[in-house]
């Protein structure tokens, strides 16, 4: 990837823009500095600071010795192998020897097996009370009191959600940026595939209404970075976010005229840029 060039008040700031720009960490990138803010007067620096980033080049492992040579000995093996024509002659068996019988091989069935038939016949109703139970045995072995309410979204899709009075109290369950969470709903689809081997719906888990307020909060910050970039003309790399984040940001900015969004990079480091039209 080519150098990407970015200033700031102090050489932290202008290495946290390129990395945002680039969408990779610090380990994942090289940075050089190119000038650093000068100090003045009374402690004021004068300046910006100036970098230059890149995402670091993977090094391709060297090829590994002796694979040529292998397939050299296997061709020569098969060239030091003797000709038809050159093998010894054995006696056939004649044409008409009676051949061994074949043995006879197991019919499969078709029908469906009891587990089978018992995961197809699992309602969306089922799995979600299968997820109550596991969330309410969790929430007392953390000594939590709150409630669960299930809420069928539409035909494939369940959501549980977690509240309490105070809501403070549910805090330890979303997380830092709703990772907690994320990975809370994980371990509750865990639980309902493992008794639901053949069919498992949309399991969706929410605690004290978090996922509702952290849409509207992406929804709002995106609107902000797209009236910078209409403004600046210039696209706008965001941090890495999780998938149901990266939704959040496209889907709140569907519609907003003079720009366009696409995500960019691999997981865990995918993110979204907002460009002009």
């Amino acid at each position: 990837m080519d150098w990407v060039e970015t200033t700031g008040k102090s050489l932290e700031e202008a290495t946290k823009r390129a990395l945002q720009i680039l969408g990779v960490g610090a380990s994942d990138a090289d940075v050089e500095v190119l000038e650093e803010p000068k100090p003045g007067l009374f402690g004021r620096v004068k300046g910006e600071a100036r970098v230059r980033a890149r995402v670091r080049p993977n090094i391709p492992r060297p090829k590994r010795a002796g694979r040529q040579g292998g397939e050299g000995r296997k061709r020569s093996e098969r060239s030091e192998r003797p000709a038809k024509s050159e093998q010894s002659d054995k006696p056939r068996a004649p044409r008409n020897e009676a051949r061994p019988p074949r043995a006879a091989q197991p019919k499969t069935s078709n029908k469906p097996s009891k587990e089978d038939t018992m995961a197809e016949g699992i309602t969306l109703a089922e799995q979600a009370e299968i997820a109550k139970t596991f969330l309410t045995g969790l929430l007392e072995a953390m000594e939590l009191t709150a409630e669960v309410s299930v809420r069928e979204i539409d035909a494939e899709t369940v959501e549980l959600a977690i509240n309490a009075n105070p809501a403070s109290e549910l805090g330890i369950l979303v997380g830092p940026r709703g990772t907690t969470l994320q990975a809370l709903q994980e371990v509750t689809r865990t639980v309902v595939q493992a008794k639901s081997p053949g069919r498992t719906d949309r399991i969706l888990v929410d605690v004290a209404q978090y996922r509702e307020r952290r849409i509207a909060a992406l929804a709002r910050f995106g609107q902000q970075i797209a009236v910078e970039v209409v403004e600046t003309g210039e696209e706008r790399a965001l941090e890495p976010m999780s998938p149901a984040d990266r939704k959040a940001i496209h889907d709140g900015l569907t519609g907003v005229e003079g720009i366009v969004t696409r995500s960019e990079g691999e997981e865990p480091r995918r993110f979204v840029v907002i460009a002009p039209a």
